[in-house]
């Protein structure tokens, strides 16, 4: 059984796509390890606040069958073949790690850069799997959290209905 670890986010009727996404990836995998919801600015371009969470899960599917499910779960929620990576979105669900894998290619990146760039992919990763070591510089998420300038960090913790 391998453990994997989606980032879910959204800020296009957000209210909407973030609980589909959950629910969806639960029918998917079974029991999901949920962390808070972040509320934060959108990154690279003007557009509405998005709501962030990561999602932990275990599986017996290849990485390349879970990137393929994700995929077909963010299109089934109204996101387009043509969206781009700075840009709004009813659903972005990026594969962030997969058991100590470490792959790039083409589209699947794990881990992802992310991790290390965005405060909206690691807080809630470190919430998650704080003790769990990121596969290339082998520290934990809980310390490169710790490590994170958050001199101007731009998002907090909200508490949706539906979480």
């Amino acid at each position: 059984m391998s453990q994997g670890y989606i980032s879910i986010g959204s800020n296009i009727d957000k209210e909407i796509y973030i609980p589909a996404s959950i629910k969806a990836l639960s029918q998917l995998f079974g029991e999901l390890i949920i962390s808070s919801v972040y509320s934060s600015e959108s990154v690279g371009f003007t557009g509405d606040s998005f709501y962030n969470l990561v999602v932990g899960f275990s599986s017996e599917l290849t990485v390349k069958e879970v990137a393929k499910h994700l995929r077909n779960i963010e299109l089934a929620n109204g996101r387009t073949q043509e969206s781009q990576k700075f840009s709004s979105r009813t659903l972005d669900l990026d594969l962030l790690l997969y058991d100590d894998l470490i792959i790039n290619d083409g589209r699947l990146q794990i881990p992802r850069d992310e991790i290390q760039s965005y405060a909206f992919v690691l807080e809630p990763l470190a919430e998650v799997a704080p003790t769990l070591r990121h596969p290339v510089n082998d520290l934990s998420y809980a310390e490169l959290w710790e490590r994170f300038d958050k001199s101007d960090l731009k998002q907090h913790k909200i508490f949706p209905d539906w979480a």
